[in-house]
């Protein structure tokens, strides 16, 4: 049940990560990998962030959870400002705050059990499970669809759906308030991608769990969030309920990505162009000035090139950074679909 209260804020982070030159490593730069963010998670709820790579979703990520220290900005959770917490204060709210990572290949150590990977988070906060951590690790086996017989296997004998459910068990140990899972089914096989995010929603349901959900595939990110904030180059450009994003978008960028979304043969009578994106994304080391989207943007006008938009309320908590936003389906300049909603060969799709 999603509170009206919120687990967490992040007012006006940043991480700006230094680059260095020459023998005596004088700064000459900086990436801005995020650079101002401004948005709560209400306990309960699932608030994903979606952008193309490079936008700064996975850094996002690691600053919530603390394993990143901020250039600037505060993130308050549950009412204390953990912002530059230091390791010793910040570990017993490691208990409260978790992270599933993308690559279930990589996040377990090969030489381990699963038991000793599933109960590490007991002994490393010097926690004694009722009935023991081994009944405790095949408990929360068991809750992740895996089997408690699984104790004493080795994660090369797993498949990667089934190492993203012990990495998942892993996280659940301490039952946290909040769980960042940065692209949690994005390296996994797509049969079984729909498995884990059934999983992630049954459990949010069972344990009442918060999530931050990082992803670039928008078509998982529809079916299990509440609210979707969009990242582009370090900034949110859109942040709203999930249908107020998906049916409603008011951000260019928000409508390209969303017109790369493939559309499943029994909808194919909704016309939809796809939105070509002309360029790169820039460099987050050398950022476009004010709007960071108006060199792709068909929209773009001088004061796009001049004067940064705020992420305004343009609708109840729908909120924009645009100039120019949509105000319904955006006509798209020299494109066009034919007439059994296809697109055509000049036709290309939005990167993300």
């Amino acid at each position: 049940m999603t509170s009206t209260e919120p687990l967490l804020v992040a007012s006006g982070l940043r991480k700006h990560f230094p680059v260095r030159r020459g023998l005596l490593q004088r700064q000459v730069g900086a990436v801005q990998a995020v650079d101002g963010l401004d948005f709560d998670v209400r306990a309960g709820e699932t608030l994903s962030i979606v952008g193309e790579s490079g936008c700064g979703k996975t850094t996002t990520g690691r600053l919530l959870t603390r394993l990143l220290e901020p250039t600037g900005g505060k993130v308050v959770f549950d009412g204390r400002d953990i912002s530059h917490l230091k390791t010793g204060a910040m570990r017993p709210l490691r208990r409260d705050i978790q992270m599933i990572f993308q690559d279930p290949f990589s996040s377990l150590n090969p030489r381990h059990t699963v038991g000793t990977i599933v109960g590490a988070p007991f002994k490393i906060q010097g926690v004694e499970p009722e009935g023991g951590v081994r009944k405790a690790v095949q408990d929360l086996l068991a809750l992740v669809g895996l089997s408690p017989e699984h104790y004493n296997r080795y994660p090369h004998e797993f498949s990667g759906g089934q190492r993203q459910r012990i990495g998942i068990a892993r996280t659940l140990a301490l039952r946290p308030k909040l769980i960042v899972a940065d692209e949690p089914v994005s390296a996994l096989d797509v049969s079984i991608q729909a498995q884990v995010v059934n999983l992630l929603e049954d459990l949010q349901d069972e344990l009442g769990l918060t999530y931050v959900l990082i992803a670039h595939d928008l078509s998982v990110v529809r079916h299990v969030s509440d609210r979707v904030a969009v990242m582009y180059l370090g900034k949110i450009v859109e942040i709203g309920s999930r249908a107020d994003v998906y049916e409603h978008p008011m951000h260019p960028y928000t409508v390209a990505l969303l017109s790369a979304v493939p559309i499943p043969d029994a909808r194919r009578g909704r016309r939809r162009d796809r939105i070509l994106l002309t360029g790169d994304v820039p460099s987050p080391l050398d950022p476009p000035p004010a709007c960071r989207f108006h060199t792709r943007c068909w929209k773009a006008e001088e004061i796009c090139r001049t004067k940064e938009p705020p992420l305004d309320e343009l609708a109840p908590g729908h909120r924009v950074a645009c100039h120019f936003p949509e105000r319904g389906t955006p006509p798209v300049p020299g494109l066009s679909a034919d007439a059994d909603g296809s697109t055509g060969p000049e036709e290309t799709h939005a990167a993300g």
